[in-house]
């Protein structure tokens, strides 16, 4: 199999980032993706993916446009001459940072936060290759090529590390029925079946990273890091119901905004021995290394440094909508909405001051490159947790009856003998009408509370792993960072200071005069 040939390669030319109508292209390569019973097509015009997919698009499209370039992208140091999106780099500095944040939220801006697998996304893993491509001897020269052809092409990858949630209790090599797993070695590399989840927007993109994230693997034929095609035979997706294609058939853009195009469908990723050439190997048989992988490649810091700040556009775009949507019911300037509000606001300023501490915090890694600061990092996998969940009940405990107090459908807008009554009895407030009112509140209902918006709660509650390992591995980080012997020193500092005699710092003054218990013990 032969990755110069692949989909996010073919029917292009030069060497520039793809654009919209290249990424939908390469998308049509046969590859399996299964919905309803059925093997689709082609992604690009089945209605539970093509507005998605064009989603995508415009994203490739911005990078490419004048106005918006000087923000989105940044020159390669593959030595090609051309340019790239700046997290597709590995930073040198906090400057560099600086500027990948702020492509990432350019990008997340066109998609108000809600496209958590964005293709910068798994620029998290791919730029670590650059600077940390020894870490995958013997097989470094793999990660440099992947290295230089993700960046130069802003290839569209997402990540598929996690076992199916089937005995848990055990490791991985004791499920081996599920878990993915090498089967044989060929001349032409290795074949590999088993299952992966959760594969978000993989019917989307152009490849898939498979590596290992929980229990520590024991059995070098289940330690495979790799990179694998979404058209390779015996790859097959089972997707979960698709939002997108809910919306088309029972709703339309105005009754589901987000929904309607920003479905990113999360799949099973089944390997029915599927080969995969040796060249897009990273990992093999090295159990160490692939238990060391979460921490080792670098990938993690990064992917919590993007998914801040997605998480941070898409609480400027929830903070606006709620501000919005107490104008439209007309209870901005009662005092109980105003905390509400305001809350939200400070959830929203949170998650921002963490990706800048993550920033100016960096630390130096391999060579010259840095890492966002892991203490940050931290703090946003613990309250992210809880932040989510807590400003959709804020916003649904404000806005109340609002969000049913609405008409079935646009077509109910469109009738002559029902218009009338809407007009009158589905107004805004302050003089704004019945469409304007009904729009909006679709929308924060499309946000929160449809099943795009569930499923977005639960996304964002366990984006950065599960609720306890975030807390506890915050421990680890700090103790392995030193952060916890710090705080603890200065409790043992303040100890110091004094025993049962009083103070031990100079100058200070003994109760001694004027302490009834010591006077009276002293009779």
């Amino acid at each position: 199999m032969n990755t110069s040939t692949r989909a996010g390669e073919q029917k292009t030319s030069g060497i520039a980032p793809l654009t919209g109508s290249e990424y939908l292209e390469g998308l049509k390569d046969g590859r399996e993706v299964w919905i309803h019973g059925e093997r689709v097509k082609d992604v690009t015009t089945h209605p539970a993916f093509r507005n998605s997919a064009r989603s995508v698009a415009r994203l490739y499209d911005a990078l490419h446009d004048p106005k918006q370039k000087a923000v989105l992208t940044t020159p390669t140091d593959t030595g090609n001459g051309s340019f790239t999106h700046p997290f597709y780099k590995a930073p040198r500095s906090r400057e560099d940072l600086v500027a990948a944040r702020d492509a990432i939220a350019g990008w997340q801006r066109l998609g108000f936060g809600f496209m958590g697998r964005s293709p910068d996304y798994k620029a998290s893993f791919l730029a670590t290759l650059g600077a940390n491509s020894e870490f995958y001897a013997p097989y470094q020269a793999n990660a440099q090529r992947w290295y230089k052809l993700a960046q130069e092409r802003v290839l569209y990858l997402n990540h598929a590390i996690v076992h199916p949630p089937i005995d848990k209790h055990k490791p991985p090599d004791e499920v081996s029925d599920v878990c993915v797993h090498v089967e044989k070695e060929t001349d032409a590399g290795i074949v590999v079946s088993g299952a992966k989840v959760v594969a978000t927007a993989s019917a989307l993109t152009h490849y898939n990273f498979v590596g290992h994230y929980g229990l520590p693997m024991k059995r070098p034929e289940f330690a495979a890091v790799f990179m694998v095609p979404m058209d390779a035979p015996g790859l097959k997706l089972i997707c979960r119901q698709s939002y997108e294609m809910v919306a088309a058939h029972c709703g339309s853009p105005f009754d589901y905004p987000l929904s309607s195009r920003l479905d990113e469908n999360d799949s099973i990723m089944v390997f029915d021995k599927v080969l995969v050439p040796w060249e897009n190997v990273f990992i093999y048989r090295d159990v160490q290394k692939v238990n060391d992988f979460a921490v080792g490649s670098g990938f993690f810091p990064r992917a919590l440094f993007h998914g801040c700040t997605r998480l941070a556009v898409k609480l400027d775009f929830l903070s606006g909508l709620f501000l919005r949507a107490v104008e439209m019911i007309g209870t901005q300037d009662a005092r109980n909405i105003q905390v509400a509000v305001g809350e939200v606001m400070a959830w929203r300023n949170l998650f921002w001051a963490i990706v800048d501490g993550m920033i100016q915090d960096a630390k130096s890694w391999v060579g010259d490159s840095i890492l966002p600061s892991g203490s940050h990092m931290h703090a946003y996998r613990v309250f992210s947790t809880s932040a989510y969940g807590r400003i959709k009940e804020l916003m649904e405990q404000t806005l109340g009856s609002s969000l049913i107090y609405l008409c079935s459908n646009a077509a109910d807008l469109k009738s002559p003998e029902l218009r009338p009554y809407i007009d009158r009895y589905i107004r805004g407030s302050n003089d704004r009408s019945a469409v304007d009112r009904i729009k909006l509140m679709k929308l924060v209902w499309d946000s929160l509370a449809s099943e795009f918006g569930g499923r977005h709660e639960l996304y964002e509650r366990n984006y950065a792993g599960n609720w306890e390992d975030a807390r506890v591995q915050a421990l680890n980080g700090a103790i392995t960072s030193g952060e916890a012997a710090a705080c603890t020193a200065l409790v043992d500092q303040c100890l110091s200071e004094y025993d049962l005699d009083g103070w031990r710092l100079p100058g200070f003054i003994n109760p001694d005069d004027v302490n009834v218990i010591t006077r009276r013990q002293a009779r």
